[in-house]
């Protein structure tokens, strides 16, 4: 299927009306032009196939916006000096409660959708 284009040779003899009418039909010129350039972006996005949606991600909510970048970043720097922390107050088992407390509240957010 091929998509509209845009009348060139409309736009041309348009364009040499405008020249042979002078600047008082400017109004109308641009009205017309953007009337066709309207018409043929509308056929087109008629035309265009539409992607089909993902069952498994749902759509977020209008509004809402998706801070899980934000979260991941500021886990990365929080898990530092908490690991850091945890090692030097209790080893290894201080290091993997710090951790495990990261990685839970990074879960919790990403699941909270479902």
């Amino acid at each position: 299927m091929t998509t509209p284009r845009l009348p060139r040779e409309d736009l041309t003899a348009a364009m040499a009306a405008r020249r042979e009418l002078g600047p008082d039909y400017d109004d109308a010129f641009l009205e017309t032009v953007v009337d066709r350039i309207e018409q043929t972006l509308d056929a087109r996005a008629a035309a265009a196939p539409r992607p089909r949606r993902s069952a498994q991600a749902p759509e977020p909510r209008r509004g809402e916006r998706d801070h899980s970048l934000a979260l991941a970043i500021l886990s990365l720097l929080a898990a530092i000096p908490l690991s850091a922390i945890g090692v030097v107050n209790a080893g290894l088992p201080g290091l993997i409660f710090a951790l495990a407390g990261v990685v839970l509240i990074n879960f919790t957010y990403n699941f909270r959708r479902y």
